[in-house]
């Protein structure tokens, strides 16, 4: 369970890091955000595989949903357009990311049921 709060705190980080790109070209000084959100996401990233997240599950559900993430706070946060074409593209990320994490489980249980 801990790994999973680990990668949530990773999206989290990265989506606010990214947010903050747009922030600081009107004010430099969220680019200590930038700077602190990417170090800890990575960080947090690194804890999460630490407790054995595989590294694809990992990194297909941290991409993914940090690209949908920071697509939908950018429409709320900066009137960023969120058109049918993109909120298509957002579902195909995270229907990726899924069947990334449902392959990997999958793989797990051939395993797991081959070595007994």
């Amino acid at each position: 369970m801990r790994k999973w709060l680990l990668l949530l705190a990773a999206i989290l980080l990265e989506a606010t890091a990214t947010l903050s790109l747009r922030a600081a070209l009107d004010h430099t000084a969220w680019f200590a955000v930038v700077a602190i959100g990417y170090t800890g996401s990575f960080a947090a990233l690194v804890l999460a595989l630490r407790r054995g997240m595989g590294l694809g599950v990992a990194y297909g559900i941290w991409g993914a949903s940090g690209v949908a993430l920071t697509a939908v706070l950018a429409t709320v946060i900066f009137g960023d357009p969120l058109t049918a074409t993109t909120g298509l593209g957002i579902t195909l990320v995270i229907a990726g990311a899924l069947c990334v994490e449902l392959g990997s489980r999958t793989a797990h249980a051939r395993k797991a049921g081959i070595a007994s």
